[in-house]
């Protein structure tokens, strides 16, 4: 378990803990660079079957002997995006499964180009087996089953608002980083069979939403779905990603975006000092503490269009899975979505309840309908409508 001190990894960490031998886990080693957070998170949230190891992720020979040391089967990264590939390096060497929360398109697809040499070591990688990438290919692949023809995948993420009334700081539902950059690096999206390139921040307009969410604005951003669904879906015409971040959070992170301080190009600022406007914001909310973890209180949805033709009529159906907060746990809907089905994947890939090795995307990894079923233990419930009118 990789970046287990991080927002979603102490709730993977209780999932999988909890599951246990029923499982074919007999233990769990909880890695970061913050050891003693990690511990932390193993007294916290584990039921006593849990080290925990400081490790350099960046550097996969010292990843892949930690692995090796341990016998461990299955790597789990919760981590930055930014540690994917050499994630991936590491696991395959120690001999390990994989698994990570998704890499904003452009490290997906460098991740795909390393296909042949898990085949050659008879491991399977899944790329982005979270709630968004990961929950969403799979509702994507259930959608899509009941079509005939499928010609547009349109996903849509959104959660209630995790920033408590009076707060003035950042309570962020995942990593604030991350969130950056969904909001200003350009975002993919697929028209008329190409690839294209759409500003970041673009208007994706209002998105209905089931409550408690309701209507609300929404952005195209970045996202690893749009990686895979091209190949993973034949004929396929359509497909975009749309972010509708809560509110009050929408509003801090986009004017910071839009301020240029979350931009990574360096700036000179007089008198001949040069530095990085997101490393500065970073430091100086750090230094303020105002990122806090997202509340406990969250209902996250997500949802999935899928355009094309049943029985020679147009129709679109939509998937919708909504999590809400898990009491008992003591984390919201919004994390508890993204960290379930990573638990989920997981086990499967223990009992080898995969399709087969290679690095492959969620859709292409697992059957949906008994994966979404498994959800509904964490608080997942999935429901689908189709509508003879095309979107």
């Amino acid at each position: 378990m990789l970046g287990a001190a991080g927002t979603i990894g102490p709730a993977i960490v209780r999932d999988l803990a909890e599951s246990g031998g029923d499982a074919g886990i007999d233990r769990l080693l909880l890695l970061d660079v913050a050891a003693e957070r990690a511990a932390a998170v193993a007294t916290e949230h584990g039921v006593g079957r849990e080290d925990a190891v400081a490790v350099d992720a960046s550097q996969p020979e010292e990843l892949a002997a930690v692995l090796a040391e341990a016998g461990a089967r299955v790597l789990v990264n919760a981590a930055s995006y930014r540690l994917n590939l050499a994630a991936m390096a590491g696991a395959v060497t120690a001999g390990c499964h994989y698994l990570d929360l998704g890499g904003l398109y452009h490290t997906t697809r460098e991740q795909l180009g390393l296909h042949d040499r898990f085949v050659a070591a008879g491991r399977t990688a899944v790329l982005g087996m979270g709630a968004s990438p990961g929950k969403t290919n799979l509702l994507a692949a259930r959608a899509a089953a009941e079509l005939d023809v499928v010609h547009g995948l349109h996903v849509t993420a959104a959660a209630t608002d995790p920033t408590p009334t009076g707060h003035t700081g950042l309570a962020a539902p995942y990593a604030i980083e991350t969130i950056l950059d969904e909001l200003t690096l350009p975002a993919i999206v697929l028209r008329d069979g190409d690839v294209e390139e759409v500003a970041a921040l673009t208007d994706g307009g209002e998105v209905d939403f089931p409550e408690p969410i309701g209507r609300r604005r929404s952005v195209f951003t970045l996202h690893s779905e749009l990686a895979t669904f091209p190949t993973s879906f034949p004929g396929l015409r359509a497909a975009s990603f749309r972010l509708s971040l809560a509110p009050a959070l929408a509003e801090r992170v986009e004017l910071l975006a839009r301020c240029g301080l979350a931009d990574l190009e360096p700036l000179e600022v007089p008198p001949g000092i040069t530095v990085v406007p997101r490393a500065v914001l970073l430091a100086s909310l750090a230094r303020r503490r105002a990122t806090t973890p997202p509340s406990n209180r969250t209902t996250a949805v997500h949802q999935v269009d899928a355009a094309g033709m049943r029985a020679g009529q147009p129709m679109t159906v939509r998937a919708v899975a909504s999590t809400v907060p898990h009491d008992r746990w003591g984390f919201g809907g919004g994390v508890v979505s993204t960290a379930a089905p990573a638990a989920e994947a997981a086990r499967r890939l223990l009992r080898g309840d995969v399709t087969g090795p290679g690095v492959l995307p969620p859709e292409a990894a697992f059957d949906p309908v008994s994966f979404l079923a498994a959800l509904a233990a964490t608080g997942c419930t999935v429901n689908l409508a189709a509508d003879p009118a095309p979107p």
